[in-house]
């Protein structure tokens, strides 16, 4: 993706909007950094793993390289507490396509899937989205409200803004999730929908510039045709492409469920990757633009997985919260 097409979507979707709620915060391994001014520090959240897939929860800020456009960085902010609250935005398709087979009910069963998924002090809120983005529930922490709110989830119908949707509930959970001057919670977008888009004004990479310059993840749950289905390689292209690309460059990872079972599966590893992040801070470029990211750990047997990179010099840009 070019910088420039980049940088602009970025700016231009990360301007004052949705206003946020204090988030509640965990406390730290190690004090927090206090962010000195609305643009001096950037926090990223990474994921390791070994090459099994297991998680690696014993790291130190030691183990972490930060390299920014191929020159590395000063870690000066981590954290590093395991199964600490998480903030979950699950975002609903109600578009035309989801009335397809059953698509709609596999996505609700998925998103009581995650609910079901969560513990005391997490937190969660339902969205819905076909041309436009609705709010069902906002953060809660309790989570059999949200189960019933699935019922309120209007029928499928109309055009999807699936990109558009995702931008939106990225710059929500932003807004909410980052506060008091210390490093983030833990927050994320969880996208269920059959990977259909057909009026957003945004590209799928334009929509990942947007989240990962904002250290949101966006995993996305593509409910598909049974594996016997004819219709299944059509989906599969669908999804492969820039479905795919959109939730790796934001740190997050893409699930997808033609079954019961799947559903359950990729609910239970998105909470439990969410629970095992490091949280590492850095100062922020004084250039201004789009800046790539590597995370990598200091361990040649791990594998670490983070956002691509963020949008330096832009006062839009909130990393005075770290995102």
């Amino acid at each position: 993706m070019r910088p420039a097409v980049l940088a602009a979507a970025v700016a231009m979707l990360l301007l004052p909007g949705v206003a946020g709620a204090q988030a509640t915060q965990g406390q730290p391994a190690e004090p927090a950094p206090k962010f000195r001014s609305s643009v001096d520090l950037v926090s990223v959240a990474a994921v390791a793993r070994n090459r099994k897939g297991r998680f690696v929860s014993d790291l130190s800020r030691e183990d972490f390289i930060v390299v920014e456009g191929g020159e590395p960085r000063k870690i000066v902010g981590f954290e590093a507490e395991r199964n600490g609250p998480i903030k979950l935005a699950v975002l609903f398709d109600i578009s035309g396509s989801m009335r397809v087979g059953s698509r709609a009910m596999d996505a609700q069963q998925a998103a009581r899937h995650l609910f079901s998924a969560l513990k005391p002090g997490d937190q969660a809120a339902l969205f819905s989205f076909d041309t436009r983005l609705d709010q069902v529930h906002g953060f809660t922490t309790d989570f059999a409200k949200l189960e019933s709110a699935i019922k309120n989830v209007e029928t499928p119908y109309g055009q999807t803004s699936l990109y558009d949707a995702i931008a939106e509930t990225a710059r929500t959970v932003a807004a909410e999730a980052g506060s008091n001057g210390k490093l983030p919670q833990r927050a994320a977008v969880v996208v269920l929908t059959d990977g259909v888009d057909t009026r957003s004004r945004l590209s799928a990479p334009e929509v990942s510039g947007i989240a990962s310059s904002i250290d949101v993840p966006v995993y996305v749950v593509a409910v598909m045709a049974p594996i016997d289905d004819p219709a299944r390689l059509e989906e599969e292209n669908v999804i492969s492409g820039a479905l795919k690309d959109l939730s790796m460059w934001t740190g997050g990872e893409l699930f997808v469920a033609s079954a019961p079972a799947h559903a359950s599966l990729a609910s239970r590893q998105i909470v439990d990757e969410l629970r095992n992040q490091y949280l590492l801070a850095f100062e922020a470029s004084a250039r201004q633009g789009w800046k790539p990211l590597e995370i990598k750990s200091r361990k040649k047997n791990l594998v670490v997985r983070a956002r691509s990179g963020y949008l330096a010099g832009s006062s839009s840009r909130s990393s005075g919260d770290g995102r």
